[in-house]
């Protein structure tokens, strides 16, 4: 329950604080009527901000409590093992090489970049017998080849990606309601898929042997989730830039109050995710007026420093 209000306050005031504040009663006003100028903010680039906001938060959330199962790996990070940058660089090669630049098509292009490296990263880590540092480095080498490959489409080609200049930090500026309409589906297919493999992730955790004689099939539940994570990971990088720390602080923190059990987490996390990037989002907002400060950039600054704290209590904890 104060998860959902905390959301439900976050939306608010998304829409209604910007480099112009609203009050709630225009905002009100804004979503029944069709006049004035305040109503055409909120209902033209407010509303579709914050609605693409919250389907964003949704995916990386959830995306990032797979991952972190799959991998066995508490700080396993949809952004952090290069899942994001893959769904980027394919953005990228997508609209410097053949001129899309935009629609489904980008979406697709970004779920085909998230797989692959999806597939390479467990593969490159090990497959089966992969482990938690392995994937990790695996994760860290490719996104720092798919970084500089994407910088160097930027150098390139610099007049036809220069809309691409904001979106490569993670941005919501650009949000419209056909954006939200479009990645929808792909990220209501993957919450589906990622919901149901709660259960048989959670047997995975105890080993494959285990998880057989709880009656999960190991091989399906890696392949459902690798297919949840895909569909989460591309859609919303498409719509909105590779944003990282998303998914590694938000299953972090629910993990801390419901446990490990994904049934409960990610739930939770679909919840709390939207809260961190929203509030992130209005934060920019404020602190860059009369501009703005990019999402991805707060988050980074948030995550970061959170990021060295749990790397070093693990260690901590371990000695």
């Amino acid at each position: 329950m104060a998860a959902a209000l905390a959301l439900l306050t976050v939306a608010v005031v998304s829409i209604a604080v910007g480099a112009k504040p609203i009050p709630v009663t225009d905002v009100w006003q804004a979503l029944t009527h069709h006049n004035a100028t305040e109503h055409v903010v909120v209902r033209q680039l407010r509303l579709p901000r914050t609605l693409l906001g919250l389907l964003a938060g949704v995916a990386l959330g959830v995306a990032g409590a797979a991952m972190q199962a799959l991998t066995r790996n508490p700080l396993a990070d949809p952004g952090l093992l290069g899942i994001n940058s893959g769904a980027a660089a394919a953005i990228a090669t997508a609209t410097a090489l053949l001129g899309i630049g935009g629609g489904t098509g980008q979406v697709w292009f970004a779920l085909i970049g998230a797989a692959t490296v999806t597939i390479g990263v467990y593969a490159v880590g090990g497959g089966r017998a992969a482990t938690p540092a392995r994937l990790a480095l695996a994760g860290a080498a490719l996104n720092a080849a798919l970084y500089s490959y994407v910088s160097a489409l930027m150098l390139l080609d610099s007049a036809g990606l220069e809309r691409l200049r904001f979106w490569t930090v993670g941005s919501l500026a650009s949000a419209d309601t056909g954006t939200a309409l479009r990645v929808t589906p792909f990220i209501a297919v993957g919450l589906l898929v990622a919901l149901a493999t709660a259960r048989p992730l959670n047997a995975l955790a105890l080993g494959d042997d285990a998880a057989h004689a709880l009656g999960a099939r190991p091989a399906v539940t890696r392949a459902a989730a690798i297919i949840a994570i895909t569909l989460l990971c591309g859609a919303a990088t498409a719509a909105c830039g590779p944003i990282v720390f998303v998914g590694l602080l938000v299953p972090h923190l629910v993990r801390a109050l419901t446990g490990p059990d994904l049934r409960w987490m990610m739930p939770y996390c679909a919840l709390l995710a939207p809260v961190l990037l929203l509030g992130s989002d209005v934060l920019g907002r404020v602190l860059g007026r009369p501009g703005e400060l990019q999402v991805g950039l707060i988050t980074a600054i948030v995550g970061g420093p959170l990021f060295l704290s749990l790397v070093t209590r693990r260690r901590t904890a371990r000695s």
